[in-house]
Protein backbone atom coordinates (compact mmCIF):
# COMPACT_ATOMS: atom_id res chain seq x y z
CA UNK A 1 0.00 0.00 0.00
CA UNK A 2 1.11 3.10 -1.23
CA UNK A 3 0.48 5.39 2.15
CA UNK A 4 1.14 9.16 1.12
CA UNK A 5 -0.92 8.00 -1.61
CA UNK A 6 -4.26 6.87 0.11
CA UNK A 7 -4.06 9.85 2.40
CA UNK A 8 -4.18 12.11 -0.87
CA UNK A 9 -7.12 10.26 -2.61
CA UNK A 10 -8.73 10.58 0.98
CA UNK A 11 -8.11 13.86 0.70
CA UNK A 12 -9.49 14.34 -2.96
CA UNK A 13 -12.44 12.28 -2.16
CA UNK A 14 -13.47 14.85 0.48
CA UNK A 15 -12.55 17.63 -2.15
CA UNK A 16 -14.97 16.07 -4.97
CA UNK A 17 -17.98 15.34 -2.27
CA UNK A 18 -17.41 19.19 -1.59
CA UNK A 19 -17.84 19.96 -5.39
CA UNK A 20 -21.55 18.67 -5.50
CA UNK A 21 -22.11 19.32 -1.70
CA UNK A 22 -22.50 22.21 -1.26
CA UNK A 23 -20.30 23.44 -3.99
CA UNK A 24 -22.56 22.59 -6.87
CA UNK A 25 -26.00 23.09 -4.91
CA UNK A 26 -25.07 27.01 -4.32
CA UNK A 27 -23.78 27.25 -7.50
CA UNK A 28 -27.45 25.84 -8.84
CA UNK A 29 -29.29 27.87 -6.38
CA UNK A 30 -28.22 30.94 -6.58
CA UNK A 31 -28.68 30.87 -10.51
CA UNK A 32 -32.54 30.13 -10.28
CA UNK A 33 -35.64 32.31 -8.55
CA UNK A 34 -35.96 32.52 -5.26
CA UNK A 35 -39.17 30.36 -4.97
CA UNK A 36 -37.21 27.25 -6.32
CA UNK A 37 -34.05 27.42 -4.27
CA UNK A 38 -34.60 24.93 -1.91
CA UNK A 39 -36.12 22.74 -4.67
CA UNK A 40 -32.88 22.82 -6.36
CA UNK A 41 -31.06 22.64 -2.74
CA UNK A 42 -32.89 18.89 -2.35
CA UNK A 43 -32.49 17.41 -5.65
CA UNK A 44 -28.90 18.23 -5.70
CA UNK A 45 -28.62 16.68 -1.89
CA UNK A 46 -30.74 13.77 -2.41
CA UNK A 47 -29.00 12.62 -5.94
CA UNK A 48 -25.78 12.64 -3.81
CA UNK A 49 -27.56 10.11 -1.19
CA UNK A 50 -29.31 8.14 -3.82
CA UNK A 51 -26.11 7.62 -6.00
CA UNK A 52 -24.22 6.80 -2.96
CA UNK A 53 -26.63 3.71 -2.10
CA UNK A 54 -26.72 2.93 -6.06
CA UNK A 55 -22.62 2.88 -6.04
CA UNK A 56 -22.52 0.93 -3.44
CA UNK A 57 -25.11 -1.83 -4.92
CA UNK A 58 -23.81 -2.39 -8.62
CA UNK A 59 -22.79 0.91 -9.91
CA UNK A 60 -18.73 0.47 -8.87
CA UNK A 61 -19.24 -3.29 -9.85
CA UNK A 62 -20.40 -2.30 -13.49
CA UNK A 63 -18.21 0.42 -13.81
CA UNK A 64 -15.02 -1.43 -12.39
CA UNK A 65 -15.79 -4.71 -11.60
CA UNK A 66 -13.14 -7.39 -12.95
CA UNK A 67 -15.99 -10.17 -13.57
CA UNK A 68 -17.34 -8.63 -16.62
CA UNK A 69 -16.14 -7.77 -20.29
CA UNK A 70 -15.34 -4.53 -22.80
CA UNK A 71 -18.77 -3.52 -22.45
CA UNK A 72 -18.94 -3.95 -18.46
CA UNK A 73 -17.36 -5.15 -15.08
CA UNK A 74 -19.99 -7.37 -14.23
CA UNK A 75 -21.44 -8.38 -10.69
CA UNK A 76 -18.43 -9.08 -8.75
CA UNK A 77 -18.49 -6.24 -6.62
CA UNK A 78 -21.71 -5.94 -5.99
CA UNK A 79 -22.26 -4.44 -2.33
CA UNK A 80 -18.78 -4.77 -1.86
CA UNK A 81 -18.54 -8.17 -1.32
CA UNK A 82 -14.93 -10.09 -0.46
CA UNK A 83 -13.80 -5.95 -0.39
CA UNK A 84 -11.41 -6.13 2.98
CA UNK A 85 -9.66 -3.21 4.42
CA UNK A 86 -6.30 -5.14 3.32
CA UNK A 87 -7.58 -5.27 -0.22
CA UNK A 88 -6.02 -3.29 -2.50
CA UNK A 89 -6.93 -1.16 -6.23
CA UNK A 90 -3.44 -0.84 -7.22
CA UNK A 91 -1.47 0.60 -4.54
CA UNK A 92 -4.77 2.13 -2.50
CA UNK A 93 -6.92 0.53 -0.41
CA UNK A 94 -10.26 -0.19 -2.14
CA UNK A 95 -12.15 0.99 -0.41
CA UNK A 96 -10.34 4.59 -0.80
CA UNK A 97 -10.35 3.49 -4.51
CA UNK A 98 -14.19 2.81 -4.45
CA UNK A 99 -15.03 6.10 -2.65
CA UNK A 100 -12.92 8.27 -4.52
CA UNK A 101 -15.32 6.98 -7.73
CA UNK A 102 -18.43 7.70 -5.45
CA UNK A 103 -17.88 10.90 -5.78
CA UNK A 104 -17.52 11.37 -9.57
CA UNK A 105 -20.76 9.25 -10.27
CA UNK A 106 -22.70 11.61 -7.77
CA UNK A 107 -21.78 14.72 -9.47
CA UNK A 108 -22.09 13.36 -13.02
CA UNK A 109 -25.99 13.12 -12.22
CA UNK A 110 -25.98 16.12 -10.16
CA UNK A 111 -24.83 18.01 -13.09
CA UNK A 112 -27.65 17.41 -15.15
CA UNK A 113 -29.90 19.09 -12.78
CA UNK A 114 -29.06 22.65 -14.02
CA UNK A 115 -31.07 21.63 -17.29
CA UNK A 116 -34.25 21.25 -15.87
CA UNK A 117 -34.37 23.14 -12.79
CA UNK A 118 -37.34 25.08 -11.95
CA UNK A 119 -40.16 22.75 -13.79
CA UNK A 120 -39.72 18.90 -13.12
CA UNK A 121 -41.29 16.13 -10.99
CA UNK A 122 -39.14 15.26 -7.62
CA UNK A 123 -39.57 11.56 -8.29
CA UNK A 124 -39.25 11.69 -11.91
CA UNK A 125 -35.93 13.55 -10.95
CA UNK A 126 -34.87 10.78 -8.42
CA UNK A 127 -35.85 7.71 -10.61
CA UNK A 128 -34.34 8.93 -13.90
CA UNK A 129 -30.75 9.79 -12.14
CA UNK A 130 -30.32 6.19 -10.65
CA UNK A 131 -31.34 4.26 -13.85
CA UNK A 132 -28.95 6.95 -15.99
CA UNK A 133 -26.15 6.34 -13.46
CA UNK A 134 -26.38 2.40 -13.74
CA UNK A 135 -27.07 2.34 -17.36
CA UNK A 136 -25.13 5.28 -18.72
CA UNK A 137 -22.22 6.34 -16.40
CA UNK A 138 -21.88 3.15 -15.24
CA UNK A 139 -20.64 1.62 -18.50
CA UNK A 140 -18.70 4.41 -20.20
CA UNK A 141 -16.55 4.79 -16.67
CA UNK A 142 -16.27 0.97 -17.45
CA UNK A 143 -15.10 1.71 -21.10
CA UNK A 144 -12.79 4.57 -20.58
CA UNK A 145 -11.14 3.87 -17.05
CA UNK A 146 -12.49 0.15 -16.24
CA UNK A 147 -10.20 -1.41 -18.74
CA UNK A 148 -13.11 -1.31 -21.23
CA UNK A 149 -13.92 -1.02 -24.77
CA UNK A 150 -12.55 2.40 -25.16
CA UNK A 151 -9.49 1.70 -22.89
CA UNK A 152 -5.92 0.67 -24.07
CA UNK A 153 -6.34 -2.54 -25.97
CA UNK A 154 -9.78 -1.79 -27.04
CA UNK A 155 -11.38 -0.92 -30.22
CA UNK A 156 -8.83 1.63 -31.28
CA UNK A 157 -6.06 -0.97 -30.82
CA UNK A 158 -3.14 0.01 -28.01
CA UNK A 159 -3.37 3.81 -28.10
CA UNK A 160 -6.76 4.04 -26.53
CA UNK A 161 -8.51 7.41 -25.72
CA UNK A 162 -7.20 9.20 -23.05
CA UNK A 163 -9.47 10.89 -20.75
CA UNK A 164 -7.98 11.48 -17.47
CA UNK A 165 -10.39 13.05 -15.43
CA UNK A 166 -14.02 12.83 -17.20
CA UNK A 167 -14.11 15.16 -20.17
CA UNK A 168 -15.94 12.17 -21.69
CA UNK A 169 -16.99 9.92 -18.98
CA UNK A 170 -18.23 12.99 -16.29
CA UNK A 171 -18.92 16.26 -18.94
CA UNK A 172 -19.61 15.06 -22.21
CA UNK A 173 -22.05 12.46 -21.25
CA UNK A 174 -23.72 15.02 -18.62
CA UNK A 175 -24.04 17.75 -21.16
CA UNK A 176 -25.49 15.85 -23.90
CA UNK A 177 -27.97 14.26 -21.11
CA UNK A 178 -29.01 17.46 -19.69
CA UNK A 179 -29.43 18.44 -23.64
CA UNK A 180 -31.83 15.62 -24.18
CA UNK A 181 -33.79 16.03 -20.87
CA UNK A 182 -34.51 20.02 -21.56
CA UNK A 183 -35.63 19.03 -24.97
CA UNK A 184 -38.33 16.90 -23.81
CA UNK A 185 -38.73 19.00 -20.86
CA UNK A 186 -39.40 22.04 -22.71
CA UNK A 187 -38.75 25.43 -21.86
CA UNK A 188 -39.89 27.22 -18.59
CA UNK A 189 -43.13 29.17 -18.19
CA UNK A 190 -40.99 32.72 -17.35
CA UNK A 191 -37.22 31.84 -18.40
CA UNK A 192 -36.44 35.96 -18.33
CA UNK A 193 -35.88 35.92 -14.45
CA UNK A 194 -32.16 36.64 -13.47
CA UNK A 195 -30.47 34.83 -10.95
CA UNK A 196 -32.01 35.72 -7.52
CA UNK A 197 -28.56 35.46 -5.65
CA UNK A 198 -25.39 35.73 -7.41
CA UNK A 199 -23.45 35.91 -4.00
CA UNK A 200 -24.13 31.92 -3.98
CA UNK A 201 -23.62 31.58 -7.37
CA UNK A 202 -19.87 32.83 -6.55
CA UNK A 203 -19.56 31.22 -3.60
CA UNK A 204 -20.94 27.63 -4.84
CA UNK A 205 -18.38 28.34 -8.10
CA UNK A 206 -15.30 28.90 -6.01
CA UNK A 207 -16.07 25.91 -3.40
CA UNK A 208 -16.04 23.61 -7.28
CA UNK A 209 -13.19 25.43 -8.03
CA UNK A 210 -11.28 24.07 -4.97
CA UNK A 211 -12.78 21.15 -5.09
CA UNK A 212 -11.66 20.53 -8.74
CA UNK A 213 -7.72 20.11 -7.36
CA UNK A 214 -9.32 16.94 -5.64
CA UNK A 215 -11.20 15.57 -8.73
CA UNK A 216 -7.99 16.38 -10.98
CA UNK A 217 -5.25 16.09 -8.64
CA UNK A 218 -6.56 12.93 -7.28
CA UNK A 219 -7.02 11.45 -10.83
CA UNK A 220 -3.51 10.84 -10.77
CA UNK A 221 -4.11 8.39 -7.77
CA UNK A 222 -1.35 9.13 -6.52
CA UNK A 223 0.82 11.94 -4.39
CA UNK A 224 3.49 12.56 -6.80
CA UNK A 225 4.55 14.84 -9.27
CA UNK A 226 1.88 14.10 -11.89
CA UNK A 227 -0.95 15.68 -8.81
CA UNK A 228 1.38 18.14 -8.24
CA UNK A 229 0.93 19.05 -12.28
CA UNK A 230 -2.59 18.08 -12.73
CA UNK A 231 -3.58 20.67 -9.83
CA UNK A 232 -1.18 23.50 -11.12
CA UNK A 233 -2.46 23.26 -14.91
CA UNK A 234 -5.67 23.32 -12.90
CA UNK A 235 -5.59 25.93 -11.38
CA UNK A 236 -4.16 28.18 -14.70
CA UNK A 237 -6.68 26.77 -17.31
CA UNK A 238 -9.84 28.29 -14.68
CA UNK A 239 -7.84 31.15 -14.58
CA UNK A 240 -7.52 31.88 -18.19
CA UNK A 241 -11.52 30.92 -19.04
CA UNK A 242 -12.63 33.35 -16.34
CA UNK A 243 -10.42 35.95 -17.64
CA UNK A 244 -11.76 35.51 -21.11
CA UNK A 245 -15.18 34.97 -20.60
CA UNK A 246 -15.58 38.61 -18.72
CA UNK A 247 -13.57 40.17 -21.18
CA UNK A 248 -15.53 38.86 -24.63
CA UNK A 249 -18.87 39.56 -21.81
CA UNK A 250 -17.35 43.26 -21.74
CA UNK A 251 -16.75 43.17 -25.75
CA UNK A 252 -19.83 42.01 -26.36
CA UNK A 253 -22.07 43.74 -23.83
CA UNK A 254 -20.10 46.68 -22.57
CA UNK A 255 -20.14 44.92 -18.94
CA UNK A 256 -18.78 41.89 -16.99
CA UNK A 257 -20.62 40.36 -14.70
CA UNK A 258 -20.25 38.22 -11.35
CA UNK A 259 -22.49 35.41 -13.03
CA UNK A 260 -20.17 35.57 -15.95
CA UNK A 261 -16.72 35.35 -15.03
CA UNK A 262 -17.54 32.46 -12.85
CA UNK A 263 -19.15 30.47 -15.10
CA UNK A 264 -16.11 31.45 -17.22
CA UNK A 265 -14.44 29.43 -14.24
CA UNK A 266 -16.36 26.28 -14.62
CA UNK A 267 -16.18 26.18 -18.24
CA UNK A 268 -12.09 26.13 -18.19
CA UNK A 269 -12.63 23.67 -15.30
CA UNK A 270 -14.26 21.37 -17.19
CA UNK A 271 -12.04 21.88 -20.41
CA UNK A 272 -8.85 21.05 -18.47
CA UNK A 273 -10.52 17.86 -17.13
CA UNK A 274 -9.95 15.41 -19.22
CA UNK A 275 -6.26 16.86 -20.27
CA UNK A 276 -4.98 17.50 -16.85
CA UNK A 277 -2.75 14.77 -16.65
CA UNK A 278 -1.25 15.27 -19.82
CA UNK A 279 -0.65 19.09 -20.66
CA UNK A 280 1.90 21.87 -19.46
CA UNK A 281 0.65 24.91 -17.98
CA UNK A 282 1.42 27.14 -21.22
CA UNK A 283 -0.82 24.82 -23.20
CA UNK A 284 -3.67 25.00 -20.07
CA UNK A 285 -3.55 28.72 -20.59
CA UNK A 286 -4.59 27.71 -24.42
CA UNK A 287 -7.21 25.63 -23.23
CA UNK A 288 -8.97 27.82 -20.66
CA UNK A 289 -8.38 30.92 -23.33
CA UNK A 290 -10.23 29.48 -25.44
CA UNK A 291 -12.97 27.52 -23.23
CA UNK A 292 -13.97 30.90 -21.99
CA UNK A 293 -14.71 31.88 -25.12
CA UNK A 294 -16.47 28.96 -27.35
CA UNK A 295 -18.18 28.34 -23.99
CA UNK A 296 -19.69 31.68 -23.79
CA UNK A 297 -21.22 31.65 -27.62
CA UNK A 298 -22.16 27.88 -26.80
CA UNK A 299 -24.98 29.34 -24.51
CA UNK A 300 -26.10 31.32 -26.81
CA UNK A 301 -25.93 28.26 -29.84
CA UNK A 302 -28.16 26.05 -27.58
CA UNK A 303 -30.74 28.69 -26.33
CA UNK A 304 -31.04 31.06 -29.76
CA UNK A 305 -30.57 28.44 -32.20
CA UNK A 306 -31.68 24.77 -31.30
CA UNK A 307 -34.51 26.34 -28.69
CA UNK A 308 -33.60 24.51 -25.96
CA UNK A 309 -34.32 25.92 -22.59
CA UNK A 310 -31.04 24.41 -21.05
CA UNK A 311 -31.95 26.61 -18.20
CA UNK A 312 -28.20 26.43 -16.50
CA UNK A 313 -26.24 25.66 -19.65
CA UNK A 314 -24.75 22.65 -18.66
CA UNK A 315 -24.50 21.23 -22.03
CA UNK A 316 -23.09 24.79 -23.36
CA UNK A 317 -20.46 25.19 -20.69
CA UNK A 318 -19.87 21.08 -19.61
CA UNK A 319 -21.18 19.19 -22.61
CA UNK A 320 -19.22 21.62 -25.05
CA UNK A 321 -16.07 22.09 -22.64
CA UNK A 322 -15.61 18.60 -21.82
CA UNK A 323 -16.07 17.62 -25.63
CA UNK A 324 -13.17 20.72 -26.83
CA UNK A 325 -10.70 19.79 -23.91
CA UNK A 326 -10.61 16.05 -24.87
CA UNK A 327 -9.82 16.97 -28.57
CA UNK A 328 -7.43 19.10 -27.63
CA UNK A 329 -5.27 16.26 -26.29
CA UNK A 330 -4.95 14.88 -29.39
CA UNK A 331 -3.73 18.07 -30.49
CA UNK A 332 -1.44 18.75 -27.85
CA UNK A 333 0.20 15.18 -26.70
CA UNK A 334 1.94 13.53 -28.52
CA UNK A 335 1.15 9.95 -28.24
CA UNK A 336 -3.07 10.63 -28.31
CA UNK A 337 -4.54 9.28 -31.16
CA UNK A 338 -7.12 11.24 -33.01
CA UNK A 339 -8.99 8.43 -34.02
CA UNK A 340 -9.54 7.00 -30.36
CA UNK A 341 -10.34 11.08 -28.95
CA UNK A 342 -12.40 11.90 -31.80
CA UNK A 343 -13.94 8.27 -32.25
CA UNK A 344 -14.62 7.68 -28.25
CA UNK A 345 -16.69 11.22 -28.11
CA UNK A 346 -19.30 9.70 -31.02
CA UNK A 347 -19.41 6.36 -29.24
CA UNK A 348 -20.63 7.91 -25.89
CA UNK A 349 -21.96 11.14 -27.26
CA UNK A 350 -24.30 8.51 -29.57
CA UNK A 351 -25.00 6.10 -26.63
CA UNK A 352 -25.36 8.96 -23.92
CA UNK A 353 -28.52 10.22 -26.15
CA UNK A 354 -29.94 6.91 -26.91
CA UNK A 355 -30.04 5.82 -23.35
CA UNK A 356 -30.77 8.90 -21.91
CA UNK A 357 -33.97 9.40 -24.42
CA UNK A 358 -35.15 5.98 -23.63
CA UNK A 359 -35.15 6.67 -19.72
CA UNK A 360 -36.53 9.89 -20.20
CA UNK A 361 -39.48 8.24 -22.32
CA UNK A 362 -40.05 5.23 -20.00
CA UNK A 363 -39.63 7.39 -16.61
CA UNK A 364 -42.16 9.44 -18.08
CA UNK A 365 -44.67 6.18 -18.27
CA UNK A 366 -44.87 6.12 -14.19
CA UNK A 367 -44.03 9.20 -13.13
CA UNK A 368 -45.29 12.98 -13.92
CA UNK A 369 -41.78 14.75 -16.33
CA UNK A 370 -42.82 18.34 -15.47
CA UNK A 371 -44.81 19.94 -12.61
CA UNK A 372 -48.40 21.26 -13.14
CA UNK A 373 -48.28 25.18 -14.57
CA UNK A 374 -49.75 26.23 -11.30
CA UNK A 375 -46.80 24.22 -9.28
CA UNK A 376 -44.40 25.46 -11.59
CA UNK A 377 -45.63 29.35 -10.51
CA UNK A 378 -45.62 28.58 -6.97
CA UNK A 379 -41.93 27.31 -7.18
CA UNK A 380 -40.60 23.91 -6.71
CA UNK A 381 -40.11 25.00 -2.65
CA UNK A 382 -43.59 25.34 -1.53
CA UNK A 383 -45.74 22.73 -4.50
CA UNK A 384 -43.13 19.81 -3.62
CA UNK A 385 -41.54 20.54 -0.35
CA UNK A 386 -43.63 23.08 1.50
CA UNK A 387 -41.00 24.94 2.58
CA UNK A 388 -39.40 28.76 1.85
CA UNK A 389 -36.14 29.73 1.70
CA UNK A 390 -37.21 33.54 3.08
CA UNK A 391 -39.48 34.47 4.98
CA UNK A 392 -40.54 37.60 3.35
CA UNK A 393 -43.22 38.80 6.17
CA UNK A 394 -40.78 38.91 8.70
Amino acid sequence: MDHAGTAWIMVATALVLLMTLPGLALFYGGLVRARNVLGTFMQTYTIACLMSVLWLACGYSIAFGGGGSGIWGGLDRIFLLGVTPETLSGALPEYVFFAFQMTFAIITPALIVGAYVERIGFNFVLVLSGLWMLLCYAPVAHWVWGGGILADGGIFGANGVKDFAGGIVVHETAGIAALVIAFFLGPRKDDNKPPHNPGFVMVGAALLWVGWFGFNGGSQLAADGGAASAITVTHISAAAASLAWAALEKIRYGKSSLVGIVTGTIAGLASITPASGFVTPIEALVIGAVAGVICQYGCGLVKDVMKIDDSLDVFAVHGIGGIFGTIMIAVFVPDSSWVAQVGSLVIVGVFTLVITAILVKLVALVFPLRLSEEDEMVGLDMATHGERAYDLTS
